[in-house]
């Protein structure tokens, strides 16, 4: 039921954000703004590189970030989020909004967390080679059947931002709305921006909470991937933890020097996985970004 009515009302009132931003004269420059009513399109072009986890998969190469967003009155349109405004007031706001993780683009280059950012040699048709993980004596498989598609999906839920004078919190929770693996995430963070003349510093500290049934989904092993395998991993729930941090320095009204960090410590129960070899996916990205 619940599923019900978060797409009937992200479906009429469409599009998502990651801050409440309209005409606020306290931005620091214009770049950092987007107005109500009108598109905000940008582009990054530059080099950088997200480490991919999976055993045998390449890493990431990024080298175009393209940002579009819409904010109306109440609904807007993020990076492919879509949302609505419940309530918006001085120090906090509610939205109802979509989103979508990263774990299926470790899988797939044309996810949509990894649109524009290259190609990877890695598919779903790759034979991969794992390495041994022992139990007792018993040698066990190393070499994995082609994988099942990992479908993607968005989830839907509410999200919640609380204004301070040292950055602002974020609490969000999502439920599966496609009925893909029918699985839960949470996301808290703390966003904390700062300006000095032209060089703009935006850093995030930030958890994300998965149930057992989205971390099965996309780093379980099927019977028809390796039998053994598919028997030995069963996911729990866990939290991922991570930082970001984006520096920019404006040289004018359209252009922007950018870098850009981000590190992302994996739960237990992504670690666990037969299919991941490494804890935790970096990325890092340098270029220039123009606004249009």
């Amino acid at each position: 039921m619940l599923k019900s009515i978060l797409i009937a009302l992200l479906l009429m009132f469409a599009m998502q954000h990651n801050e409440v931003i309209a005409d606020n004269k306290s931005c620091e420059s214009s770049s950092e703004c987007a107005y109500v009513e009108q598109w905000d399109i940008s582009v990054a072009l530059g080099y950088g590189q997200k480490s991919n986890p999976l055993q045998d998969y390449d890493d990431i190469p990024l080298y175009i970030l393209p940002s579009i967003a819409y904010y109306g009155e109440k609904w807007f349109f993020d990076n492919g989020n879509i949302g609505y405004s419940l309530k918006e007031a001085e120090t906090f706001s509610i939205n109802i909004s979509t989103s979508y993780s990263e774990d299926r683009a470790y899988f797939y280059d044309w996810d949509p967390s990894n649109l524009f950012l290259g190609n990877t040699s890695a598919n779903s048709d790759s034979i991969l080679q794992m390495p041994m993980k022992s139990k007792g004596v018993i040698d066990q498989p190393k070499v994995f059947n082609e994988l099942e598609s990992r479908r993607f999906t968005l989830f839907g839920g509410v999200e919640g931002f609380y204004y301070l004078p040292w950055g602002f919190l974020k609490a969000a929770y999502g439920h599966d709305m496609f009925n893909v693996h029918n699985g839960d995430i949470a996301h808290f963070s703390w966003n904390y921006g700062y300006a000095i003349n032209q060089w703009v510093f935006d850093f995030t500290l930030k958890t994300d909470w998965k149930s057992a049934k989205v971390i099965q989904y996309y780093y379980g092993v099927r019977q028809s991937e390796n039998e053994y395998w598919s028997q030995q991993y069963k996911a729990s729930s866990g939290w991922d933890s991570g930082v970001e941090l984006t520096t920019r320095y404006i040289i004018n009204q359209h252009w922007d020097a950018l870098l850009a960090l981000r590190y992302n410590m994996f739960s237990d129960a992504i670690k666990n996985s037969p299919l991941v070899n490494e804890n935790n996916s970096k990325g890092y990205f340098i270029g220039m970004a123009y606004r249009f």
